[in-house]
């Protein structure tokens, strides 16, 4: 992170604006407008998941400093400062906390953060120090300036309907609200050559049956999104029918009443399988989190900026324009991407999307100058 900070505070730079770091880590690049007032707010994140591709997150950043270089580049000022945003960390791969950046510019990062503590034992305090900033001073790096005009962020989309649709953006209607969860299926171990199948209480036969149930909730709503992504089976021997399993659940819709509903019928089909099948079962819940609308009024610049044919479409991934959302209005546009694979080497986009993108979005700056 520090070398990739080195590289984009340089490109910042040459693009005219001046840059900061900030206690969490962020780049802070600001290009000065004509006239004092609010800024405009550009950006994503520099930080991937391990393993991953190119694009999620530095993609934004580098599309934001880009249509910055142009107006640099014309001598142009809008009539408002713009400031691009690099976040720190938004996946959260290093303590298992996301959006660690977008929190802390929203003053919604806390001591309870700080004392996470990550694989080595290193806290992310101490983490803080080492990078060069001081979590004393967290609160510092919080948005301090007027109500911002808003947020735009460019991603790759994460997913395959603009490729199916042969668009090389999009504009985004919402992020879709998110609900996790921790099943606990408690049956009962015993020999697997001995016990006859009537008298089982198999821990996963039971959780198979509410994997299965997920996925038929999940399917009858087009834009409902259900996973079961990670399954641990106690005692995990291959002569020994399983006794406890421990799931978890990840359910996503832009609608939350429809989200809402939907965990509701997952679990309470949960319960019914565990009563039939006799075992118990625990349900904990990890987080919540709203679905967030993207502004009416810079869905239609970007639309306008855009052209005939542009589409509307929702984000099933989180992004940190969820927690900039409570500061200012929020705006996103997608980026076509291969076969919608990310979080994944084979990430991958076309360069002729990608000055698609570049030009939207600086007609989107000269269209909001304007209005």
């Amino acid at each position: 992170m520090r070398r990739v900070n080195e590289v984009v505070t340089g490109w910042m730079r040459d693009a005219g604006m001046t840059v900061r770091r900030d206690h969490v880590g962020n780049l802070r690049g600001r290009y000065e407008g004509s006239a004092p007032g609010p800024s405009l707010l550009l950006g994503s994140h520099l930080d991937s998941v391990r393993d991953a591709g190119k694009y999620d997150g530095p993609l934004g950043v580098l599309v934001a400093i880009e249509a910055v270089q142009r107006l640099h580049d014309h001598h142009t000022r809008p009539p408002f400062p713009i400031e691009v945003l690099a976040f720190a960390d938004e996946e959260g791969l290093r303590f298992g906390a996301t959006y660690l950046g977008s929190r802390a510019l929203a003053g919604r990062l806390g001591e309870d953060d700080l004392r996470r503590i990550d694989a080595d034992g290193v806290t992310m305090a101490d983490a803080i120090r080492r990078f060069g900033g001081d979590p004393a001073k967290i609160v510092e790096d919080r948005w301090q300036g007027e109500r911002p005009l808003g947020y735009v962020e460019v991603h790759i989309e994460q997913g395959p309907v603009l490729e199916s649709l042969g668009l090389p953006v999009g504009v985004v209607s919402a992020i879709a609200g998110q609900s996790r969860f921790e099943i606990t299926v408690a049956g009962e171990a015993g020999h697997a050559g001995t016990v006859p199948m009537d008298r089982r209480h198999d821990a996963l036969t039971a959780a198979s049956e509410v994997v299965l149930a997920v996925e038929a909730v999940a399917n009858r709503n087009a834009q409902m999104v259900a996973t079961v992504g990670k399954l641990a089976v106690e005692p995990g021997a291959a002569n020994v029918i399983p006794g406890r399993v421990t799931f978890t659940l990840d359910v996503r819709h832009p609608d939350d009443a429809e989200r809402q509903e939907a965990c509701k019928t997952i679990l309470s089909s949960a319960r019914d399988v565990a009563s039939r099948r006799g075992v118990g079962i625990e349900v904990r819940p990890v987080s919540d989190r709203a679905a967030v609308a993207c502004s009416p009024r810079l869905m239609a610049l970007l639309l306008d900026a855009g052209g005939p044919g542009l589409i509307q479409l929702p984000s099933g991934a989180g992004h940190d324009a969820v927690f900039m959302s409570e500061l200012t209005d929020i705006g996103m546009l997608f980026v076509r991407c291969k076969g919608g694979v990310s979080h994944n080497p084979a990430e991958s986009v076309e360069a002729a999307d990608v000055a698609v993108a570049v030009d939207v979005l600086g007609r989107f700056l000269d269209l909001l100058g304007k209005g």
